[in-house]
């Protein structure tokens, strides 16, 4: 398998793998994406269903992504598989757990991890794919990444104490819970480096791929990258969409998935379960408040806001208005005409901060061709959602969850199981759900005193040039 960047140039060469892996982003700002995405038939899947029934998720990841990756024994991408998911790691040995809601709709559980986040699923993935490339090379790797509330403590907790690994994380300040900031600035380690931006998570993001822009710097420190913009933590993430197509889809007919998204990342992972030929009926985005994709989706405008227009929510992993994964979409819309992709990210989006695809005939046949609908949610319809949801399956929820659950119901079909991808476990927005029900969520033993424990955190301005100082100080020690 090779792979493209969604601005090169049809003569650039097409990395493997492996290298894509410890780059993140791929030269030119572009994001890789397969050459080609490997198809699926229905003996593929009958294959698949059985072993996830009689290897398990481990088993089942090997699968999926030995397609993608290659420069690998099989058996040692079984090891990585079972060390990842292995028992112990997650809180069910199913690793994503299904559950049947009232009215058509299904839940599969993806915040059994260690930090309760569905983030958790690919990051210990990306842990042991970079310790097992970083040995075989000999080097280090300086992970800089930007998270708007779980992204961070997933990476973190995933990445600490293997070898070679350094970690920079950006945090939007005063923007995430209290359980959120905890998880992180907790964490005393002299190998993560916790960074709270004055700005909001789009601040954040921009940093990173200006530093990473900076091919130089980005070389001298062994720049990588653990956001979504990484195609192997975005790859990780097609293996949960199998899993639960085949615990809902008993006699192999289609399904569709609602899932909370702010930066495109967890749909697009759906998009290419899609495209590869797993029977996804409809492909339904939610947003909360900050719903620039879901003004796409309808209008075909996109128009990133400025970080006075991001809305602080109650939903706040999704306050995000500019979304790094849509681009490796959009260049699946158009065609993977890469000169296009360049010219509306790259020159447009830069110069004018919008762009309008609405009358092309791409964007008028977005619906047929990829399935793909949106919809968004508010405070009062998380609230609503929390409640419902415990009222009639006893079941309690976190509010991006209910982002979903608000906008699936809204495209939910006869006939067509309605999968709700779970984004966290209650306890991470417990003032919510506190307000939705009139109760605090259960918290597991292993959060008890967590807001209590010394806070280990730098404080910056929005800028580059003291990032960069702050990474060179840090590195050379």
């Amino acid at each position: 398998m090779r792979y493209l960047s969604t601005r090169g140039l049809p003569d650039d060469p097409r990395p493997g793998f492996w290298d894509i892996l410890l780059e993140g982003l791929a030269p030119d700002g572009g994001l890789y994406l397969p050459q080609n995405y490997p198809q699926v038939d229905a003996q593929t899947l009958d294959r698949w269903r059985h072993v996830l029934t009689t290897e398990g998720y481990p088993g089942l990841a090997q699968a999926v992504l030995s397609l993608f990756i290659d420069g690998i024994d099989p058996a040692d991408l079984r090891r990585l598989c079972e060390l990842a998911y292995g028992p112990g790691v997650f809180s069910s040995p199913e690793v994503v757990p299904v559950s049947e809601l009232d009215g058509g709709l299904w839940l599969a559980h993806l915040s059994g991890g260690p930090t309760a986040a569905f983030k958790d699923i690919a990051m210990q993935l990306l842990g042991r794919l970079f310790e097992f490339e970083l040995g075989r090379r000999g080097r280090g790797l300086t992970i800089l990444g930007a998270t708007s509330g779980d992204t961070g403590s997933a990476a973190e907790y995933a990445m600490r104490g293997l070898a070679g690994i350094r970690v920079f994380m950006l945090t939007p300040a005063g923007r995430m819970t209290p359980f959120q900031q905890a998880q992180m600035f907790s964490l005393d380690d002299p190998s993560i480096v916790n960074i709270a931006v004055d700005g909001v998570f789009d601040d954040c993001q921009d940093l990173v791929k200006e530093v990473s822009a900076d091919l130089e710097f980005k070389h001298r420190y062994e720049i990588g990258a653990v956001n979504s913009i990484n195609w192997a933590r975005l790859v990780a993430q097609v293996v949960y969409y199998v899993a639960a197509w085949l615990r809902v889809s008993t006699t192999g007919g289609p399904v569709s998935f609602a899932v909370p998204t702010g930066n495109f990342g967890d749909i697009m992972a759906g998009h290419v379960a899609r495209m590869m030929g797993l029977p996804i009926d409809t492909l339904v985005l939610s947003t909360n408040e900050n719903d620039v994709l879901d003004e796409f989706f309808h209008t075909g405008v996109y128009r990133v806001r400025s970080a006075a227009e991001t809305r602080a929510t109650s939903s706040p992993s999704m306050d995000i208005s500019k979304a790094s994964n849509f681009e490796r979409f959009v260049f699946d819309l158009l065609g993977r005409d890469a000169g296009r992709v360049r010219e509306l990210f790259a020159d447009r989006l830069v110069a004018e901060g919008m762009f309008d695809l609405s009358g092309t005939p791409e964007f008028q046949t977005l619906r047929q061709r990829f399935g793909l609908v949106s919809g968004s949610s508010r405070h009062a319809d998380r609230l609503a959602a929390i409640a419902d949801v415990d009222r009639r399956d006893g079941v309690l929820i976190d509010p991006h969850t209910a982002d979903a659950v608000t906008v699936a119901r809204r495209h939910v079909q006869p006939g067509v199981p309605m999968i709700v991808l779970e984004t966290a476990l209650p306890v991470k927005f417990a003032a919510t759900i506190e307000e939705a029900v009139g109760r605090r969520p259960e918290r597991p033993a292993r959060f008890d005193g967590l807001e209590d424990r010394p806070r280990h955190v730098v404080e910056m301005p929005d800028d580059v040039a003291t990032l960069k100082a702050l990474i060179a100080e840090r590195v050379s020690r």
